[in-house]
């Protein structure tokens, strides 16, 4: 194929513990050495992955993930494989995070249950300043599904798609989204492990082809004060012998048990899921009210302001949608977590609470309480607290990338905590 294709380079490709992407560029010559896992790297430079003493890699190239980059020349053309992460010994590497999910998708196939996602980004498109920096002024002062001329950003969301539809993604939507700048494209469902590394590829395009139009695109969750944060709303369902498991057309609101007993197991770890769906202190700048992100734990069929939604669909398309993660989650990582949490649910008849469908952020404490309505953590360290707590979402990650990822985010909250902001200076500095 690379040879049909006229490939020069091949990029391998792969995902760090925070969730970055990572590649190793090869010529074309090397491309049977890495289709025979013969290719090493070092391992300690990459972070959480292993210490300066062990750091040996091998890559194991996916070929069913090999696609040529539509942006570059076609003459010496360029193309990627995404690669699982192995030990010296050929043993699959346990802070991959590839592998992490896999082990949850090989646990649900051992129930008999496949899984499918299909993932909602949104992201932000921002001028570049005059030395070619990120700025947060946005291109366009465009609302929900407004049309161009209004929307400056038509154009480069319009490449976008059809550079991922080139790439072999099946783009179901794409407009633009309720604060100024912001964009969301949607594609569609397939095998969790697919729908983790089209995450990973379509976040690579779409800041290639904005920085090809002179925008910057960022998937920070909440980039602006004051307006609509950006979130990665998850699509979820398990499938059993080929037919959807959480549908049961006798069953109330035509759900399965399976469907309840899911919704039970990821309400009850919601809030150790959240560490991972929602990684960086940022991330709680959007989980608040007010700005159409989740902040109530429950769940319902007909509104938006649940953190667990079902969608109208039934049939084959009978999902549930969870609300609350966001695009600087690692992708691989938030769906292991989100899926094994259901999983448990299943294995251990988790009843969910009843359904809420009135809007909860306009029900007062007293009503939520009543209600029995918890809320999510308000911040990345109450987060990393309830994950400590959590044996089954722990499970899902493994204890090297636990250990690693706890690490990691103990020492940016600390970092945090630490730093003087802009907004204690403005607020103390004259008063006392």
């Amino acid at each position: 194929m690379a040879r049909e294709e006229g490939v020069k380079f091949i990029r391998l490709q792969f995902t760090d513990i925070p969730g970055i992407l990572k590649n190793m560029a090869i010529t074309v010559e090397q491309l049977e050495k890495a289709l025979n896992g013969e290719l090493m790297f070092d391992g300690s430079s990459i972070e959480g992955f292993v210490r300066i003493e062990e750091s040996d890699m091998y890559f194991r190239p996916d070929p069913k993930t090999f696609i040529v980059f539509p942006w570059r020349p076609r003459d010496g053309a360029v193309a990627r494989m995404i690669c699982d992460v192995y030990n010296p010994d050929g043993t699959p590497f346990i802070g991959d995070p590839r592998y992490a999910l896999r082990r949850v998708l090989e646990e649900a196939a051992e129930m008999g249950y496949t899984c499918n996602a299909g993932p909602e980004l949104e992201f932000f498109l921002f001028h570049l300043d005059e030395k070619g920096r990120p700025t947060t002024i946005t291109h366009d002062q465009a609302s929900y599904f407004d049309l161009s001329p209004i929307d400056l950003g038509e154009e480069a969301r319009r490449d976008i798609v059809l550079t991922l539809e080139k790439m072999g993604f099946e783009i179901e939507a794409s407009h633009h989204e309720v604060a100024p700048g912001q964009h969301e494209i949607d594609f569609k469902y397939s095998d969790a492990l697919d729908v983790a590394d089209k995450i990973m590829t379509f976040k690579m395009v779409v800041r290639t082809i904005a920085q090809r139009h002179g925008l910057h695109a960022t998937f920070m969750p909440k980039p602006i004060f004051g307006i609509n944060g950006s979130g990665m709303h998850t699509n979820i369902s398990l499938a059993k012998d080929g037919e959807n498991a959480f549908y049961d057309p006798n069953g109330p609101l035509q759900l399965s048990e399976v469907a309840y007993h899911f919704i039970g197991g990821v309400i009850k770890h919601i809030k150790a899921i959240t560490a991972v769906a929602n990684p960086t202190v940022n991330s709680y700048k959007r989980l608040v009210p007010g700005y159409e992100a989740p902040v109530y734990v429950a769940w319902s069929c007909r509104n938006r302001s649940p953190l667990i939604r079902i969608p109208a669909k039934r049939g084959p398309s009978t999902r549930i949608e969870l609300r609350s993660p966001d695009p600087s989650c690692n992708p691989y990582l938030a769906l292991a977590a989100i899926i094994k949490a259901g999983l448990d649910g299943v294995k251990n008849k988790i009843q969910p609470p009843a359904p809420v469908d009135k809007n909860i952020y306009h029900l007062t404490p007293e009503e939520r309480a009543e209600l029995g309505i918890d809320c999510l953590p308000g911040s990345l360290i109450e987060a990393l607290a309830e994950l400590e707590k959590d044996d089954v979402i722990k499970d899902a990650l493994g204890p090297h990338i636990y250990e690693k990822f706890m690490e990691a985010k103990l020492k940016e909250w600390d970092e945090y905590r630490t730093q003087v902001h802009p907004w204690e200076i403005e607020t103390y500095l004259t008063k006392y």
